[in-house]
């Protein structure tokens, strides 16, 4: 029997006391055991949370309780108990971190049209001329992602504005923006209109959402998730397989495991497989960070051993 559930659930709406909502998410979260990760901005809510399914549906029943939560949609999947380690409640500037400086926006006054998961499965079925652009970071599409989308190759979330050439050949096309539960693309489509991109939409409730309702069916590999667990699967398709699309970065085969560039000031995510990671004992995403790492230990700078996830 699964006795815990993690829930993952953000709200773009105003939010005058900050710090208030913050000390309210620490309270009850000690109180109900939670663990997880909480940013409050004054632009909103973002939070991913674990916790016994007694208490996680608690803490769902106070949070809509509170003005603006009465409809925050919620999405939740089977908890491990222990996929975080401890309950981290912030407050920063921004509940995902774009840096928009002067093209900041508010996704409550321009964002893209909200496209229901079974709205895009019929763009499936009936063939839509649209494209799909993954705005989560690189190493998240590599192990997961929908058939024929767009990687603009994001590091990080922050690089979308430098990477916004990449995507001008799609500019007048039917554009459907993706991520992990949603509130990144409620910024990045809005963003793209911004930026003269006229038909855009965003995948309402994001890929978790869509696994959910349709598990095994139009997407590949497996979902990444910002937690103990490192990936979410979902299923496989209709006969039951399921295609690993992760490749090791160092031989190349099949695999969904991460580790980081061995060289610890770089520390770059990276899908590797353990056979390599047992043989070499560390792995680096490019010539010039392995050469660095032995310049520093020539130097007697430390680096710290390399951990395999998943």
């Amino acid at each position: 029997m699964n006795t815990h559930t993690i829930i993952l659930f953000y709200k773009y709406t105003n939010i005058a006391e900050p710090e208030k909502l913050s000390t309210w998410n620490k309270k009850i979260g000690a109180e109900l055991g939670l663990t997880g990760r909480v940013i409050v901005a004054q632009e909103g809510i973002n939070a991913t949370l674990e916790g016994t399914n007694e208490n996680i549906a608690k803490y769902i029943e106070e949070l809509r309780k509170i003005e603006g939560f009465a409809d925050v949609q919620i999405k939740d999947s089977v908890g491990t108990g222990n996929a975080f380690p401890r309950l981290r409640v912030r407050v920063r500037p921004e509940i995902v971190s774009l840096h928009l400086g002067e093209d900041d926006l508010d996704p409550n006054e321009i964002t893209g049209v909200h496209l229901k998961p079974e709205e895009l499965k019929e763009w499936y079925k009936k063939n839509e001329d649209f494209v799909v652009v993954d705005m989560r970071n690189d190493y998240e599409f590599a192990v997961g992602r929908f058939k024929n989308s767009i990687n603009p190759d994001l590091e990080n979330f922050r690089d979308l504005p430098k990477q916004l050439d990449k995507l001008s050949n799609i500019k007048n096309k039917k554009i459907l923006t993706v991520c992990t539960g949603g509130v990144r693309c409620e910024k990045a489509s809005g963003y793209l209109k911004k930026k003269g991109f006229e038909n855009v939409y965003q995948l309402d409730g994001g890929m978790h959402k869509y696994m959910e309702k349709f598990p095994g069916e139009d997407f590949l590999g497996t979902l990444y998730t910002f937690d103990n667990r490192v990936v979410m699967d979902f299923g496989g398709d209709k006969n039951g397989k399921r295609e690993v699309i992760g490749r090791c970065q160092n031989c190349n085969d099949a695999c969904e495991t991460f580790s980081h560039c061995g060289r610890n000031s770089c520390h770059k995510h990276l899908v590797v497989c353990r056979d390599c990671l047992e043989k070499h004992g560390r792995i680096f995403c490019t010539a010039k960070c392995k050469v660095k790492y032995f310049i520093d230990r020539i130097r007697g700078k430390k680096s710290v051993a390399v951990k395999i996830e998943n």
